[in-house]
């Protein structure tokens, strides 16, 4: 079973910046493409950024200019750099791997306050 452990999430005041981190229990070249998604208080899960496997980002309209994803190789991690932050983002960050099935981190809170 693989499994996805995040980390970096917190509260920030609006304007500020945070990086989450997610570090699978496998090889991070073993996914097709790894992203994040995000769950705010109500509503459902979105995308947030994800990654193929050959490097290519790519954002939702909310991430554009503000969010980065990257991939760490040699610490095996992915993660999501998050500037400019907006109480409108705030809500539950979810680590997501596809290899042959999806597969999804516990969570992590970001909580932005205004």
């Amino acid at each position: 079973q693989v499994q996805l452990v995040e980390s970096g999430g917190g509260v920030v005041q609006t304007g500020g910046s945070l990086t989450l981190s997610c570090e699978p229990s496998m090889n991070i070249y073993s996914f097709a493409h790894m992203g994040w998604y995000r769950q705010p208080p109500g509503k459902q899960r979105e995308v947030v950024a994800t990654l193929t496997a050959s490097g290519l980002p790519v954002y939702a309209d909310a991430a554009k200019g503000r969010f980065t994803i990257s991939r760490d190789n040699a610490k095996n991690t992915l993660h999501l750099q998050m500037t400019s932050l907006k109480p409108e983002d705030t809500a539950i960050y979810y680590c997501n791997a596809y290899s042959k099935m999806n597969y999804w981190g516990q969570g992590t809170q970001v909580t932005v306050s205004s």
